[in-house]
C-alpha cells in the first residue's frame, strides 16, 4: 500500500530499550477533498531513509499496516495499529534525469495521402 502527500513534519530518530530499537516518524498531508495528516513510522535501519527529505516535499511512501495486542496491568486487552514505512520516493514534478524530450507530433493534415499505389504490386515480404 502507498500514501502520497506533502511532508508536514520529519521527526528525529528515537532509540528505545536496551536493544537500541530505533524509530523515526514522518507526517504527510494528503491532497484530497478532506486532507488527512498521516503519521508513518520508519523503524530500525529504515530510519535513515528520511535523512534527505524535508518539510514541503511531495512524496510517495510504501507502507505496511501493523497491529498488535497488549494486556495492561489490570488485565484489559488493548489493540494498537501503526503505519510502518519501508520506502519513500520524491514526487517532484521535474523531468526524469537523462530522459530525452519527445518532439511534438505534426498535425495529421500535414501529411499528403499516397496517390501512386498500385494494387498489382506484389508484397516482397518473405512470409
Amino acid at each position: 500500500m502507498e500514501v502520497q502527500g506533502k511532508i508536514k513534519m520529519v521527526g528525529e530518530t528515537q532509540t528505545f530499550g536496551n536493544n537500541g530499537f530505533r524509530k523515526r516518524e514522518i507526517v504527510v498531508t494528503t491532497d484530497e477533498q478532506y486532507p488527512q495528516h498521516i503519521m508513518v513510522e520508519f523503524v530500525q535501519d529504515k530510519t535513515d531513509l528520511l535523512n534527505n527529505y524535508q518539510v514541503g516535499q511531495n512524496v510517495k511512501i510504501s507502507i505496511n499496516l501493523r497491529g498488535r495486542e497488549w494486556v495492561n496491568p489490570q488485565g484489559e486487552t488493548k489493540y494498537f495499529n501503526s503505519i510502518q514505512g519501508w520506502r519513500i520516493e520524491n514526487l517532484q514534478a521535474a523531468a526524469p534525469q537523462g530522459a530525452p524530450e519527445m518532439p511534438p507530433m505534426p498535425p495529421a493534415d500535414a501529411f499528403e495521402p499516397a496517390s501512386n499505389l498500385n494494387t498489382e504490386d506484389h508484397d516482397d515480404l518473405p512470409f
